[in-house]
């Protein structure tokens, strides 16, 4: 059963009542985050109780040590941590001597905490009555700022009910941290400082072996009911925590606020010997301007955000709140002011997979940010794999590849592979693909070709001599076959011939050399540069291309579909159906051996395939493909609902397509896999989006303009998004009569709707 405890709203993410059993999960889904850095909605005040802490800082990492039964050649050494940071939000309370904490208190009431979507902040209130007999109201808000993207702000107010009391508030910084997920309990942080002045304290700190350095800090002030006091603390500290005592006199019924600013300075963007000068600063900055003109502007910052973002759903609030809350941690997670970062499979709510960056960015996180940015974002992410093209070389050769040949990382942060499962490290290659088609998927979207001579060809001939090599001769086929490999369905691994896998092959090797062509007749001084630099020469190209034509691909006469993969049909085929319920989640419930050996599928694999190169097949093979694969699908995979509300959409299976885009777009918020507690499934967000933009809105490129197959579930009035093509900022709205299309710019567009040619002036209403 999944969990149904948040309230439908639209605009908000809303728990009432207070349960220590889904505390934990409600960290996750009530973490916020600004592109710099994010936490889990963690409580201010002591909490004794089962808990997940965790703060996290962009592109601050830590290479623990792999941990595997016996090594490999070619293993990763380490596996990259995506590192629990210095905690800067904690607030200690004690009343009357006595602390507040939820877990210890006589009675907790009126519990209540709001995720406010359409504004940027976390709030949380309650009563609670503590073992004194002290009776207390509390209300708590927080945000980190957009604009001021080093800090964040608390406002943590307290409200004697039934006496007078004195309030001690001791905000502090924390720098002995742990991580949940670390392998050997190495110790990841060195504090080398730690300061306190007046309202103000920092912490030092500084990575092993990474050597990020990090200044972590925080200013306070206090109120009783709105008049600031000039209350000085005392300072408490010990080699890693820093303190600052704070002791007030509170009559019954007065407020007593903390205002706290917090958060870090990191040498990624400052000199070293500068981020204690410049978190100063900063915090002075912040302070000055005060905790309700800084929420102002954040307010105005999610208000531009969602102007270009919101995809609003009529007569639906589960299936509203579910878009907006993946649109809200999408631009929470990332925001593309520096290409130095990505997208992280979990971003800031948790540690799970490590490293920041998995092909997830590439197959479907990149459409996202085209659509609600503009191409200079969705470059960036191109850039940043260009970047890491060496890296990539010397990942492939750790494996034996020669010549250039370039393997990208299943998971990577600074593009080294950091992934220690020898069947994803070594086999899951399909990755590979998914960076030349981020690059086919930019360069058709936004029509900027110029990417190509200037950096992807170089990418897309790397990848292509990786697949070359990695193909083999099969005398028995007279084919060229790819073997040992898993594909994006990770509950079959060591197979051969995943279709998928071969097909991308096939495909990213003609497109290579397609583009070859184009940048030798067009870009000739690009094009000697390439050929310089990779020494690639007709014959190569030749046999490259002899891979590609005569690539092996699995195939049932029966059931006139193929087959994910050789040997699929001996598999004892029993659909999801006919599985006992009690057996769900599989992957919680049977062992790895019984996994394999079943027909589940973790997530799409060859629909995978068929939504990426939808105009190799026809309607009729998706049908086909869909009928005979999806019954055999568990959807353990966040990646998977996506892809498949989008297919049933095209095959006008709205119910089907509306029950997958509410999988999807409530996965975290319905907890599908039992095991949002450890974070949020980022990425697979952005799949949300293109369920309703690709699927529902059937948004297309064709004939190198926009196209559209608009359907609408039976349960929506009406729906709403925007996508910004080619600088062209186009509405559509889709509603049970019809659809309409609003443009805003200078210049006429022709889009297709229904296969039907359709000019729209700017500002100007069209409906279809």
């Amino acid at each position: 059963m999944n969990q149904d405890y948040i309230k439908p709203d639209n605009w908000s993410i809303i728990e009432e009542g207070f349960d220590v059993e889904r505390v934990k999960s409600s960290e996750s889904l009530f973490s916020i985050g600004n592109g710099a850095m994010g936490q889990r909605a963690n409580f201010e005040e002591t909490y004794s109780g089962p808990t997940f802490q965790g703060s996290y800082i962009a592109g601050v990492y830590y290479p623990d040590k792999t941990r595997v039964g016996w090594w490999k050649n070619g293993y990763p050494e380490y596996f990259a941590k995506v590192l629990n940071a210095p905690n800067w939000i904690g607030i200690n309370v004690e009343i009357d001597g006595e602390k507040l904490d939820l877990y210890r208190c006589k009675s907790v009431s009126d519990f209540r905490r709001e995720l406010n979507m359409k504004e940027g902040w976390y709030e949380r209130s309650f009563k609670a009555v503590l073992q004194n007999g002290v009776e207390v109201a509390v209300i708590s808000k927080r945000f980190l700022s957009l604009d001021l993207d080093e800090i964040g702000a608390i406002k943590y107010q307290v409200t004697p009910l039934n006496r007078n009391v004195t309030i001690k508030y001791t905000p502090y910084l924390d720098a002995g941290i742990t991580n949940e997920d670390t392998n050997w309990d190495d110790k990841f942080w060195d504090t080398y400082e730690v300061s306190h002045k007046g309202n103000t304290a920092y912490i030092l700190s500084k990575t092993m072996k990474t050597d990020f350095q990090v200044c972590t800090g925080m200013y306070a002030k206090l109120f009783i009911d709105g008049e600031q006091l000039d209350t000085l603390p005392k300072a408490v500290s010990t080699a890693t925590y820093a303190g600052l005592d704070y002791k007030i006199e509170v009559s019954k019924g007065s407020v007593a606020a903390i205002h706290k600013f917090g958060g870090y300075t990191v040498c990624l963007n400052h000199k070293k010997d500068t981020i204690a000068s410049m978190n100063t600063t900063i915090l002075k900055q912040a302070s000055e301007s005060g905790f309700e003109a800084l929420l102002a502007l954040q307010k105005q910052a999610w208000s531009k955000i969602w102007e270009m973002a919101d995809i609003s759903i009529d007569g639906d609030v589960k299936a509203q709140q579910g878009i907006r809350f993946n649109i809200f941690q999408l631009n929470q997670t990332y925001l593309g002011k520096d290409a130095r970062l990505n997208i992280g499979p979990k971003g800031f709510t948790g540690e799970k997979y490590g490293g920041s960056t998995y092909w997830d960015t590439e197959a479907y996180c990149i459409p996202f940010y085209m659509a609600t940015k503009n191409q200079k974002v969705a470059r960036s992410l191109l850039v940043y794999r260009y970047n890491h093209l060496e890296k990539a070389i010397e990942n492939a050769k750790k494996l034996g590849f020669t010549n250039g040949a370039a393997l990208y990382p299943m998971v990577t942060m600074n593009g080294e592979e950091c992934h220690n499962e020898w069947e994803i490290t070594f086999e899951e290659i399909h990755r590979n693909g998914a960076m030349t088609f981020a690059i086919y998927n930019y360069i058709r979207y936004t029509g900027d070709y110029s990417y190509i001579p200037e950096m992807g060809l170089e990418v897309m001939i790397a990848i292509a001599r990786f697949w070359h090599q990695r193909a083999t001769f099969s005398t028995a086929k007279d084919k060229y076959v790819i073997l040992g490999v898993t594909g994006p369905n990770e509950y079959e691994n060591n197979i051969n011939n995943n279709w998928y896998t071969n097909y991308l092959a096939k495909w990213c090797i003609t497109f290579c050399i397609e583009n070859i062509e184009k940048v030798k007749r067009e870009y000739t001084t690009d094009y000697d540069r390439i050929i310089h630099e990779t020494s690639l020469g007709q014959e190569e190209i030749d046999a490259m291309l002899e891979v590609a034509e005569e690539m092996y691909f699995p195939y049932s006469e029966k059931y006139q579909v193929f087959l994910q993969q050789d040997g699929f049909l001996d598999k004892e085929l029993i659909s999801v159906a006919d599985l006992d319920a009690s057996q769900r989640p599989i992957n919680q419930k049977w062992s790895w051996d019984r996994i394999l050996r079943s027909p589940y599928i973790k997530q799409a694999d060859i629909l995978q395939g068929f939504y990426m190169f939808e105009d190799h097949f026809t309607k009729e093979e998706l049908e086909r493909h869909f009928d005979f694969y999806e019954p055999f699908t568990v959807h353990e995979s966040s990646l998977s609902p996506c892809v498949h509300s989008i297919q049933a959409a095209v095959l006008d299976r709205m119910d089907q397509a509306y029950a997958f885009y509410l999988r999807t777009s409530r996965l975290d918020l319905d907890d599908y896999n039992k095991e949002v507690e450890e974070g949020l499934h980022i990425t697979s967000m952005a799949g949300t989006w293109m369920s309703i933009v690709e699927g529902f809105g059937g948004l297309r490129i064709k004939n190198d303009t926009l196209s559209f197959t608009p359907k609408i579930p039976k349960e929506w009035k009406g729906y709403t998004f925007n996508v910004n093509f080619r600088g062209n900022i186009l509405n559509v709205n889709v509603s049970q009569k019809g659809t309409s299309f609003n443009l805003e710019g200078e210049r006429e567009l022709l889009i297709y709707v229904d296969d039907k040619d359709v000019t729209i002036s700017p500002n100007s209403l069209i409906t279809v």
